[in-house]
Formats: structure tokens, sequence, C-alpha cells
């Protein structure tokens, strides 16, 4: 690589982290997740606009891979199995309505408008996943993580990212057998659950011996590289038995959940997280065509689309029958879709599975769900809570 060549890379780099900042600080002075801004960042230096980025350009397609796993493995590492078992069956039934309902809805719809099983498929996959952190940021500054509303809708937007990573995982491996059956997609959910149920228990049962061993070699100094070659090591293991390879950066998350001083080992990771995660987001937002936006016979599968991804999470709201909480309220936290949606369909562009269009299109339905979801949930949360002081007024 000659020195000119490379000092155009580090310029694009440059620009990129600089860029992602800059929007993320923005979107979050308007209240909106950095996220928004980062994607925004990426749409302006892309191709749409000032062309700075060529999303295709191998160094910064690495980059964006190697973002979106330490995205996922960060993801792990802030979520709790235990948890996740005792949040119930309430949580549990939300999460698997929140997977069914928005996935059959979107294979449907476009199997009806006469696009393929695997685009399909790609297609309700990308509408399964709520973003965890969206609605994690809402109910804080609502001051609602420990209501039941809001324990309910934290344990299922975990449960299903689980979940959309176990409907991730059969679809890239029906994409790579070529064909439909339901041995394939039984075979394959199974390899998606025993890839991560086996690797997080035999990480939990062998992890005190690890980290004794760690300790004694004062390997913890450098955690931040034992750590990152572990996620990498187990996302190596997922691709190569045919599954995503965020899938196993996720499950090493989730086994390093369960070490002695985590929360000093995740303090180390989030600076490597906050340097990375924004380049993928920049990537995805890089790829997007602007023009989408302007394309009148873009219009209206955006509409239906989001209407899907909107109406599906509501519904889910149901599976917290037989508990006193707001189905609706719960459903409403449910609508964010995000990091794995996003995740879902780059790879879909980068295995031609979905063209350039639809990724935008499916790109402006996420940022959509985002958007909308803060006011809305806020507004009812709001409203909810006024009812309740009413009605024990009256009682009084």
């Amino acid at each position: 690589m000659q020195s000119a060549e490379l000092g155009s890379i580090l310029v694009r780099l440059l620009l990129i982290i600089i860029g992602a900042r800059i929007a993320g600080y923005i979107s979050e002075k308007l209240k909106q997740p950095a996220v928004l801004g980062e994607l925004i960042a990426g749409v302006i230096l892309g191709p749409s606009l000032l062309y700075v980025v060529n999303p295709d350009e191998p160094i910064f397609v690495f980059l964006a891979a190697l973002g979106a796993i330490i995205l996922l493995f960060i993801a792990g590492l802030e979520s709790n199995i235990y948890q996740l078992m005792k949040v119930g069956r309430a949580a549990m039934f939300v999460a698997i309505i929140g997977v069914i309902v928005p996935m059959a809805l979107g294979y449907f719809y476009f199997i009806f408008t006469g696009h393929s099983t695997t685009v399909a498929l790609f297609v309700g996959g990308t509408l399964t996943a709520t973003s965890v952190g969206i609605t994690m940021r809402v109910l804080s500054e609502l001051g609602k993580t420990k209501t039941e509303e809001g324990k309910i809708i934290l344990g299922a937007a975990v449960i299903d990212d689980v979940l959309g990573l176990i409907v991730l995982a059969v679809v890239v491996g029906i994409v790579a057998t070529g064909h439909v059956s339901l041995f394939n997609v039984f075979k394959l959910t199974a390899y998606g659950v025993l890839f991560l149920v086996g690797s997080i228990y035999i990480g939990i049962k062998y992890m005190p011996k690890i980290y004794r061993l760690v300790h004694e070699f004062e390997i913890e100094k450098t955690f931040v590289i034992a750590a990152f070659i572990f996620a990498l090591f187990l996302a190596i293991i997922a691709n190569w038995i045919g599954l995503a390879t965020i899938v196993g950066s996720f499950a090493a998350g989730l086994i390093l959940e369960r070490a002695e001083h985590k929360e000093h080992y995740y303090e180390r990771m989030k600076p490597v997280a906050d340097l990375f995660v924004p380049i993928f987001f920049v990537m995805a937002g890089a790829v997007m065509n602007i023009k989408t936006l302007f394309d009148l016979q873009s219009l209206l599968p955006i509409i239906f689309i989001t209407l899907i991804a909107i109406v599906g999470k509501i519904v889910a709201g149901l599976g917290a029958y037989g508990t006193k909480a707001n189905k609706f309220q719960i459903g409403l936290g449910m609508i964010p879709r995000g990091e794995v949606g996003l995740i879902f369909v780059a790879y879909g562009l980068s295995t031609k599975v979905i063209d350039a269009h639809l990724y935008s299109l499916l790109v402006v339905v996420v940022m959509l769900t985002t958007f909308v979801t803060p006011p809305l949930l806020a507004a009812f949360m709001k409203k909810g809570k006024k009812e309740k002081v009413k009605r024990i007024a009256d009682v009084s």
C-alpha cells in the first residue's frame, strides 16, 4: 500500500470517527439515540451526498464487521442470564410473540408483493429484534425501569435479541444451503440454540478456573486483548458451524458477564466499543440511498413495513396477560428496532439477498421505529401515571 493511499484511508477514517461523534452528540442533545445521528452521518459521508466514504471499500467493510462483533459482545456483557430467567413467563411470552408476529407479517407481505422466500425471510427477520439500548434509555429517563412494565419490557427486549440472533442463524443457514426445508430450519434452529446454550454452560462452569488462571498470570492487565480474542474465537466457531459471527460474540459477552469484577472489565472494553461500533453505524448509513426517501414508489412499502413493525410489537404486549402491567405500554416499549435489525439488513446486502434499494427502505423503517418510540412511550406512560393518581384520589 502506497503512502498516498494509506493517507487517504486515514483521512476518511478520521472523518468517519469525528462525523459519528458530532452527529451522535447532536442526536442526543435532541433527545434521540446517538445511533440515529451516526446513521445520518453515514448518509452525509456516503455516496448519497459527499461521497467521502465508499461503503464497498474492503478496509471499511472489515472495520464495520469488527464493530458489529464488538457491539454484540458488549450487548452480551450487559445482559444477565439469571435475571432473564427471573423475569418470568410474561417477558418470555412478550418476546416470543414479538418475534413471531412481525416476522410472519413481514414474510407474508413480501411474498404477496412478489419477492422470493429468502428475501421475505430476511425482511421478516429484520423486524424481530427490539433495540434494548433505546428502550432502556427512555425507561431510565422516565424513572420506569423498576416498574412492572419496565421489567417486562427490558427482560423481553433482551430475550427478543437472543431469539432474533437465532432467527438470523437460521436465515444465514438457509442462504448458505440455497433452499428452505423444515428439516434445515429445525437443524439450524437447533444449532443456534445448542451453540448459545452450550457455550454459555461451558463458559459459566469453567469461568472460576479461567479467572484464577487470569489472576495468577496477571492477564487482567491486558483483559481487553484477552476478552477480544475470546469474542473473536467464538465468532469464528459460530461462523465455522454455519451461524453468524455475531452469535458467537454475543455468547462470549454472556459468558464473561459471569466473571468476577465484571464492571471493571466492562469499563475497559467500553472505549474499544466507542471507537469501533460507530463505524458500523456510519457504514450502515453510507450504504443507504437517500433518493429512496423522495421516491413515491418507495413511500407505500415504507409505510406498510413501518406499520407491520409497529403493530407486530404492540400485539406482543398481550403476552403479559395475567399481570397488572399495561399491555399497550409494553407493546410501545418493544417497537424500536436497532442494532440487530441493522446487522440483519447489512448481512442481507453483503450476501446479495437484498438489493441496495430494499436495503435503504429497511434502514428507513429501522430509523422511523427508533424516532417514534421515545415520544410515544413517554406520552402514554405519563398519561398512565396521571390516570393512576386520579383513581387513587377518587378512591380516597
